[in-house]
């Protein structure tokens, strides 16, 4: 099957997992499903031969679930409010996304055939990447010296999300602690 049918499917999937998390009441069960379009995301970064930003991408998400869990784990927090706005919210926000993915389908159409090269950069690596760098790894030479700023970026991504986590974590032991003393 080629790759651009599986991202119609992955699409549509995020797209549904939207829906559901915009007509859940239970809050958590909201919180799950924005957790798999992530993980969609993710995987559609996959199949775009991404593997990187699928691996940020997804390690950010799980680190968003424990946090987002974390801060909702109280009973009172479970259920939403129902709103006189919803519906119209709802209807709006399904209108916006059949019509992203309407705009969409001619992107997925212009993509390259899978395994074809998108862009000859990865030549100039493999033909100038150890005579620029001097550096005896060629992944390192490319993820150190070519794409620093990138790695840099996607590193801080990372170390955010753990803090954060961390954070929450530290916050909820620290609130029984309390409880526990009192």
């Amino acid at each position: 099957m080629p790759v651009e049918t599986w991202l119609y499917f992955i699409f549509g999937f995020m797209i549904l997992g939207s829906i559901v998390a915009l007509e859940m009441k239970d809050i958590l069960s909201a919180i799950i499903a924005i957790g798999v379009v992530g993980l969609g995301a993710s995987i559609a970064f996959l199949l775009l031969q991404a593997p990187d930003l699928a691996i940020v991408q997804f390690l950010f998400e799980i680190f968003a679930l424990i946090i987002l869990v974390r801060a909702f784990t109280r009973k009172e927090n479970h259920v939403q409010d129902p709103s006189g706005m919803n519906k119209f919210i709802v209807g709006l926000t399904v209108l916006s996304l059949l019509a992203i993915l309407y705009f969409s389908l001619p992107v997925f159409e212009n993509l390259p055939a899978f395994g074809a090269p998108k862009m000859t950069v990865a030549d100039f690596y493999l033909q100038n990447g150890a005579k620029d760098t001097g550096a005896a790894n060629l992944v390192a030479s490319v993820i150190l010296d070519y794409r620093a700023y990138d790695t840099l970026g996607e590193i801080t991504i990372l170390f955010t999300a753990i803090l954060g986590s961390l954070t929450i974590l530290r916050m909820k032991n620290r609130s029984k602690k309390e409880g526990e003393q009192e």
